[in-house]
């Protein structure tokens, strides 16, 4: 089994649009690991961040959310060290309410 650290993914989206981060590949086995999320605020106005986990590309539910309305301030940045495991085909998706922020998604692919 190959192991690739990398950036797994990075978006800038459109404000209050739920937006895919990143997917796992498909395939037998695949899955990734998560390290750390940074969501950069680029504007000098807060504004609030969502972030969900969807297993399996499931459609968007409550249950999904592992951020939710998270204010971020004015040009800053905001890490988190989280660790989430994710299978093949899973889903993280992202949504800025104000469309001021860059996600940056880093971790390791495993097929």
């Amino acid at each position: 089994m190959a192991v690739t650290y990398k950036v797994l993914g990075q978006s800038k989206p459109t404000a209050n649009t739920e937006t895919t981060l990143y997917t796992v590949p498909t395939g037998s086995g695949n899955y990734a690991v998560v390290s750390t999320l940074c969501v950069s605020n680029l504007t000098q106005d807060a504004t609030s961040i969502r972030v969900a986990v969807r297993p399996a590309g499931a459609t968007l539910e409550d249950k999904h959310y592992i951020l939710y309305n998270v204010q971020v301030s004015a040009n800053a940045t905001q890490a988190y060290t989280i660790g989430i495991t994710l299978g093949a085909t899973d889903v993280v998706t992202v949504l800025d309410i104000n469309g001021k922020c860059a996600f940056n998604l880093f971790g390791s692919e495993n097929s």
